[in-house]
């Protein structure tokens, strides 16, 4: 097959799935990994799909109000999870007063943080009793229990970090983009999120791959407020806001 067929059939079958895995085009094309991993390189670099870890999303599947649970999201794109996980838990130091905002890749820090002096504020109720499990000095916010995320919402919540000046803060996100920054679908969330992330002197967002140029209703923070931790960076545009742990991938 032709390179410009392999595009073409590429984008056909993107146009109908809206995303697809590295695996999945080889045995649709019949082609190497190496070589339908050169052909998603140049159809991102040309603007005509999303390239992300593992596979690619066409270019109008950006935008998105859906949310998986939390049992949901701890199944996907683990390894990257962890790798940023334990890069962020090293980055807490003696002393420091943390907020750890709900989210699958922050509840994976826990295993690594090692600093015992750190004392840790959180909105995820399961972030809370992992945290008092290994014996932190942990805080959690009050307010509404949101199922999905396990995290707690509402105006108490926001009372509460009114009062608290953090020293770092490390943030998940659904989506991240140019546009709109970091955003995520529910607004009592993205309210705590922005405020809490407005109380920290150092603030993280931690994100895999396949949150980048990805927008959801409720923008909380631009790209400046915050530095992104990711595995890999595909997007040269965020690459100033970025601290990338493993390096582009091929």
């Amino acid at each position: 097959m032709l390179t410009e067929e392999r595009y073409a059939a590429i984008l056909r079958i993107l146009a109908e799935k809206k995303a697809v895995t590295v695996q999945e085009l080889t045995r649709a094309l019949d082609a190497s990994e190496s070589t339908v991993r050169r052909d998603l390189t140049a159809l991102h670099k040309s603007g005509r799909l999303y390239k992300v870890y593992g596979g690619a999303t066409s270019i109008d599947n950006n935008y998105s109000s859906n949310e998986e649970d939390m049992r949901t999201k701890r199944e996907l794109h683990t390894e990257g999870k962890i790798a940023i996980a334990r890069h962020a838990a090293s980055l807490i130091r003696r002393g420091d007063f943390v907020y750890l905002d709900a989210g699958t890749t922050t509840l994976h820090m826990i295993d690594f943080i090692t600093e015992p002096s750190a004392v840790f504020v959180t909105n995820g109720m399961p972030h809370a009793l992992k945290l008092a499990e290994k014996g932190f000095k942990t805080f959690i916010l009050g307010g509404r229990l949101k199922d999905t995320t396990e995290a707690v919402i509402g105006t108490e919540a926001l009372s509460m970090l009114a009062l608290y000046n953090f020293t770092k803060g490390f943030f998940g996100t659904n989506g991240i983009s140019t546009e709109s920054g970091f955003s995520t679908p529910d607004a009592p969330e993205g309210l705590v999120k922005k405020t809490a992330l407005a109380r920290c002197t150092h603030a993280y967002i931690l994100a895999d791959s396949s949150k980048f140029n990805k927008i959801y209703p409720i923008s909380f923070a631009g790209l400046a407020s915050a530095t992104i931790l990711t595995d890999v960076l595909e997007d040269k545009k965020y690459r100033d806001y970025t601290t990338i742990l493993e390096g582009e991938a091929n």
